[in-house]
């Protein structure tokens, strides 16, 4: 049976009050589709987990609808701070927000012990920092091996993670190429897993070129079909990033009215994410990538 349904069904059926959410893609295949609809349907008191938690999660803090951040880097890459999230931590605005807060590789860890169902995952690089006194859940244990202390993290295990790709199948086999960041881990330790593509292609394709297959379809709970979901990040092949929009963005978000008016007009202003393609068509002309072709590979007999 097909997995393929409607962004606003796919928020509404999987995406519950109270959720800890993963939107992940590093600068590439960030859905920000998703994240609007999410604030359309005015969820509440989700925790958010990211890499990089930069204008996607600025917005969803403004909105109201994130409790708590979960994260490494937050800011506006290229730019500066990200306003919202300052408002919220300095002045709990407009609610307060817990913050949980790791290195990059701490969050992959967790990724990926949350994947492995594994209990935590040891890592060298919080030895002489301060983030473990920050952050009470980076622990330090003794080495079963070695006469030696290691941090290590816990699993992280979200109820959703929502992944964007170039294309997947009606199963939910979805392809990626270009900058993966930790789609796949991610995927792989959530309950429950939403790919949101640029285009839907026949399972023969997939087949073709199984190499390209980060995510399996086995794992995946539905399928949205969202052309420029991933606006303004980018999607390798299909549009380049909007650089000019994260530089916007920091005007825009310096005033809470500002950017309220900007949520009003740009997310619940519109019924889904066709009305913001239609709306922002004339700026994605400039978008357009050339092409850079891979090599063809052969993966039938060897001469």
């Amino acid at each position: 049976m097909s997995k393929v349904i409607s962004m606003h069904d796919a928020i509404r059926d999987l995406v519950h009050d109270g959720d800890t959410i993963a939107i992940e893609g590093f600068t590439h295949l960030i859905c920000f589709a998703a994240a609007h609809e999410i604030i359309r349907q005015r969820k509440n008191d989700l925790t958010l987990c990211r890499l990089t938690p930069d204008i996607i999660y600025d917005q969803m803090i403004a909105a109201g609808v994130c409790k708590k951040l979960v994260f490494s880097y937050a800011g506006n890459p290229g730019v500066g701070s990200l306003q919202a999230f300052r408002r919220a931590v300095e002045k709990n605005e407009p609610r307060a927000l817990e913050l949980e807060e790791y290195s990059h590789f701490g969050m992959v860890a967790r990724y990926l012990a949350g994947a492995a169902r594994l209990p935590f995952y040891p890592l060298h690089s919080y030895t002489g920092s301060d983030l473990p006194k920050a952050n009470p859940q980076i622990r330090e244990i003794g080495s079963p091996y070695a006469d030696e202390k290691i941090y290590v993290v816990p699993p992280l295990n979200p109820d959703v993670a929502i992944l964007h790709a170039q294309r997947a199948d009606e199963n939910g086999n979805a392809q990626i190429w270009g900058l993966t960041g930790v789609q796949k881990e991610a995927a792989f330790a959530s309950e429950r897993v939403i790919v949101v593509v640029e285009e839907l292609v026949d399972e023969r394709v997939i087949r073709a070129d199984p190499n390209r297959t980060i995510i399996p379809g086995l794992i995946v709970n539905a399928v949205v079909v969202e052309p420029y979901g991933a606006h303004p990040s980018y999607v390798q092949g299909m549009y380049d990033r909007d650089n000019a929009f994260y530089v916007e963005w920091d005007t825009i978000s310096r005033e809470a009215s500002t950017l309220n008016a900007w949520l009003d007009e740009w997310v619940h202003g519109l019924s889904g994410r066709a009305d913001y393609v239609e709306k922002m068509r004339a700026r994605f002309e400039s978008l357009h990538p050339g092409n850079a072709f891979a090599e063809p590979i052969n993966y039938g007999e060897y001469k």
